[in-house]
This record gives structure tokens, C-alpha cells and sequence, in this order.
């Protein structure tokens, strides 16, 4: 491992939380009014508590659309900015601490292994760059060779990130790497120690390709959250079965057993076409004092989540956000933001 470099966990001191917001020209032109709402709800509780930067293409109507949170807006930093879509997880920098030196990597966004226009949405990072939102003294550094996605990955913090093969080695992602190739080029950018992949696992109406914020999250050094399945008929139960006694043969990075803390199958959703959205509890975000969880309007399933991520984050305040909307379009809390470390955001 290189020690002078370190991709921060995401409970690491934040200084912002970053949105990419809708609008009629998004995926979301047809619903735009039920999935505006979840933005909006999800802004509000990041505003009451931290800085939230919002990457938009009218600053005006995003005001207009928050004006029930005005007294908050001295956390609000509006960014216009051309945008194909809303996934800020994936098309946003990864940052990191290299030499006690703040640096953001802007690697390529390609729409999930070419299946989505991302056009605009690979231009974002270069644009807030432009726009001066860093402090000064962060680095940008063009790692356009490279195609990742930050749901693709997850850091304890202590030199270990946890990946899916799934989409870490899509062929049309970095297909000219080998498995070792992807993981040696990890190792050397991102100061790791060790990558584990989990080779199982999927939900059904993912797009990602097996993101793992999807499935299996670090809450701690010691602690991974995931999700379980406990129905013998839902078609997931044999792949998270599987990627749970995988999880069970993981150690972390003292080489102890993790802690494991199952998050329940979210209760069946289906759309208008009788597909299956990929409803999941483990796409909650991080954040300094609070945990932001997506439910899905179960009641049972629901509460059972709460409870569960409750053991994993004793000292936040769990705050649930129905993203029955975001599911729509196959992402969901977590997919839609991207923390940003202390000292990074001006």
C-alpha cells in the first residue's frame, strides 16, 4: 500500500453533499413532479445539517422548488451546469488525500458501460472545478483513462475497498485490464492495501451492473451492512445467499471477521411494464451526525430497516426518505449524491 495516499470512508468529516437535479430534458421528463418532491426532500434534510452543493440548469427554479428550506440556504450552492441525468454518485469526482495534499480524481463516466447518454454528465467535475467551488488548494487530477463510478466502490478508510466483479470488470468499462490489472491500478491510485471482490450478488432492474452501494455497505472499519434475502421464491435468494457466506469468509483490515448487519429484501416493486425495480435499503447515505435511508413505502420492511441500520450507526439520527420515485429510474438515495471530505468545499 502506498500510506501517503488515503480514500477517505464515507462517514470521514464531510464538508458538502453534492445533488444533480432534474429536469424536463432528464429521464425524468415524464414524472418530473413526483421525483422533483424526493430531490427536494432529500435537499431539505441534507440542508439542515450540512452544506449541499446543487448541480442544476436553473438555479432559479431550484430556489423557487427549496423555497419552503429559504432559511437554510446559506448551506445552498447553486451550480448551473449542462446535465444529461441525476446520478451524482457516478458521474462526480472521487476525492482523496494524497500526501496530506486535498485531491479530486475525475475519472470517466460513460453511462454505465455505454448503455445511457452521458455526454454532459462526464463534463460535470471539469465545470465545478471551473466554477471555484474547491478551496484552493485541492488538485484536480484527469483520470479520463479510467472508467468508475463512486457506486462501484466502497473505503474503510484503513486500505481496503470493497468492489463487485460484476462492474469492475464489465467489459465495457476497462476492458483492456485484466481482473489483476483493475485491482493493481486500485491499489496504486487509491493507496490501498487489499481489494475485496464480491463475486455475487445482483438486484433485478439494476442498471449498474452490480454497484456495490446496492448491495453491501462499510459502515465502519469493522462493519458491513448488507442486503439479505429470506424468501426461498424471490429470484434473488440463491445470489445473496451466495454473497452472504462470501461476506462471512471476509476479514477486515485487522483480520478479523466483520461484523455483519443484515438489511432486509426490500418487499417487491414493480412498474408500469411488470418489471422489477431494484429497491434496496443498503443505498442509504453518510452523513456527519445523521444516516439518510431510502423506504419504499412498506411499512414492515420499512421499520425492520430502521431498526437494523440502527445498530450500525448508534450516535446518528436515522432519517428515512421515501424514494419510491427515484426507483423508477433504477437508482436511489445514495446514486443521487456525493459527499465531499472536510476542508475540500469553500
Amino acid at each position: 500500500m502506498n500510506h501517503s495516499i488515503l480514500l477517505p470512508s464515507e462517514w470521514h468529516p464531510q464538508s458538502a453533499i453534492q445533488l444533480t437535479w432534474p429536469h424536463f430534458d432528464t429521464d425524468w421528463g415524464y414524472m418530473l413532479e413526483e421525483v422533483t418532491a424526493c430531490f427536494v426532500n432529500i435537499a431539505t434534510e441534507i440542508l439542515k445539517r450540512q452544506k449541499l452543493i446543487v448541480v442544476c440548469n436553473s438555479a432559479d427554479a431550484v430556489k423557487f422548488e427549496l423555497k419552503e428550506s429559504e432559511k437554510y440556504f446559506e448551506n445552498l450552492q447553486l451550480i448551473e451546469l449542462p446535465t444529461n441525468d441525476t446520478w451524482a454518485r457516478d458521474h462526480s469526482v472521487i476525492s482523496v488525500i494524497k500526501n496530506g495534499r486535498k485531491c479530486i480524481y475525475d475519472f470517466t463516466f460513460n453511462g454505465w458501460g455505454l448503455k445511457f447518454a452521458s455526454n454532459y454528465d462526464n463534463q460535470i467535475n471539469r465545470g465545478l472545478y471551473s466554477n471555484s467551488i474547491f478551496n484552493s488548494d485541492v488538485e484536480y487530477e484527469n483520470r479520463k483513462d479510467f472508467v468508475l463510478e463512486g457506486g462501484g466502490i466502497e473505503s474503510d478508510g484503513k486500505g481496503t475497498l470493497l468492489t463487485t466483479s460484476e462492474c469492475l470488470l464489465s467489459p465495457n468499462r476497462n476492458s483492456y485490464l485484466s481482473k489483476d490489472g483493475v485491482e493493481d491500478y486500485l491499489k496504486e491510485i487509491f493507496g490501498l492495501d487489499r481489494v475485496l471482490w464480491l463475486d455475487h450478488g445482483y438486484l433485478a432492474g439494476d442498471d449498474t451492473d452490480s454497484h456495490i452501494d446496492t448491495l453491501a455497505r462499510f459502515c465502519d472499519e469493522h462493519t458491513i451492512t448488507y442486503v439479505k434475502c429470506e424468501d426461498k421464491e424471490d429470484e434473488h435468494y440463491e445470489a445473496l445467499a451466495k454473497m452472504e457466506a462470501q461476506l462471512k469468509t471476509f476479514v477486515d483490515y485487522k483480520g478479523n471477521p466483520y461484523d455483519l448487519i443484515p438489511l432486509p429484501m426490500a418487499k417487491a416493486v414493480y412498474d408500469e411494464d411488470n418489471e422489477r425495480l431494484p429497491a434496496t435499503y443498503a443505498n442509504f447515505l453518510i452523513m456527519n451526525d445523521a444516516v439518510l435511508l431510502p423506504i419504499y413505502n412498506n411499512k414492515e420492511k420499512d421499520e425492520e430497516a430502521v431498526r437494523q441500520l440502527a445498530k450500525a450507526f448508534p450516535t446518528r439520527e436515522i432519517v428515512v426518505i421515501d424514494c419510491s420515485s427515484l426507483i423508477k429510474q433504477h437508482g436511489s438515495l445514495h446514486c443521487v449524491t456525493m459527499q465531499y471530505p472536510e476542508n475540500f468545499i469553500r
